[in-house]
């Protein structure tokens, strides 16, 4: 067992297929099965299932990815570490977005990030609050920016920025002469749900459960698995949702939505910096969340100036 198997292994997990792998890491197909049979004889016991159409890890193979991922996570730690220690910065970094600040913030922060250190690699996962905070908790990633604070203990979470939510409704709406909508005609306007397990839908519930509503009192018509769907669906009239004005910022500029304040509600929320609460961060981890913050305290600085 080396570590370049145990990548070969982990990307097969990931993909869910050993031609894709392969495709990854620059491998032939018979190759990459080659090397995962070599770990199943090592391991003596069987680590993928080979289905019709995916390849599935077994139990075994479940516990083997967490201990894999835990050790390649070392590997870049210990490169990254000795390219400070001769005066660079390089290497890899996996970090994860929630749907809003992984579209809308981080891939600017990456940016500028790489324009201090360009040799450094970030690999950037979006996905769902949910999601990304389990892949931090399991290792896959190092750190996050998500949209809903959680109360898992193994978790940190460090408050970055404000979001504000409102009421999206397209261009021509009903309601598009109005300052504000009352909670009560909202709950009866046909509503675009975001998927659960999103910070969005976390935070509007949240806000809501402080005037003892829940979401089931809505009049909800579809539920949508991305801010981008959420929008398309409301452009297309069918119905209204409560959005993250930075998802929208474009199309309120360009008057195709408009945001509606919600009266007697102040729907705001915090961005989290999330990380594992008792794993030390890598090199490039810790100089990525220096970053973070330097950045967003500017910015905060120059908007109330």
């Amino acid at each position: 067992m080396d570590l370049w198997q145990l990548h070969i292994f982990c990307k097969v997990v990931e993909l869910k297929s050993f031609s894709k792998a392969g495709e990854a890491v620059h491998l032939s197909q018979p190759t990459v099965s080659s090397h995962i049979r070599d770990l199943e004889e090592y391991f003596n016991c069987r680590l993928i299932d080979r289905l019709a159409r995916e390849a599935i890890a077994t139990k075994a193979g479940e516990l083997l990815y967490d201990y894999a991922r835990r050790l390649l996570s070392l590997r870049e730690e210990a490169e990254a570490a000795l390219s400070i220690f001769h005066g660079k910065m390089k290497g890899c970094l996996a970090i994860g977005g929630s749907t809003i600040p992984g579209t809308y913030v981080v891939p600017r922060l990456i940016g500028s990030f790489k324009t201090r250190y360009p040799e450094v690699v970030i690999s950037l996962v979006i996905g769902d609050t949910e999601k990304i905070i389990n892949a931090t908790l399991s290792g896959e990633l190092e750190l996050g920016i998500v949209g809903a604070g959680t109360e898992d203990k193994k978790i940190s979470q460090e408050p970055l920025i404000d979001d504000e939510m409102c009421l999206i409704i397209p261009a021509g709406h009903k309601w598009s002469r109005k300052k504000e909508i009352g909670l009560d005609q909202l709950l009866k306007e046909p509503f675009i749900l975001r998927e659960c397990g999103s910070g969005t839908l976390k935070s509007i519930q949240q806000n809501l459960s402080r005037r003892d509503i829940d979401m089931e009192d809505f009049n909800v018509v579809a539920e949508m698995g991305s801010t981008e769907a959420v929008c398309q669906a409301i452009k297309s009239g069918v119905g209204v949702s409560i959005v993250s004005k930075i998802a929208v910022s474009e199309e309120l500029r360009a008057g195709t939505l408009r945001a509606l304040p919600i009266a007697g509600f102040k729907l705001k929320r915090n961005f989290y910096l999330t990380r594992h609460k008792y794993r030390s961060l890598s090199p490039l981890g810790d100089a990525f969340c220096d970053h973070i913050r330097k950045e967003l305290s500017c910015k905060i600085a120059a908007g109330r100036s």
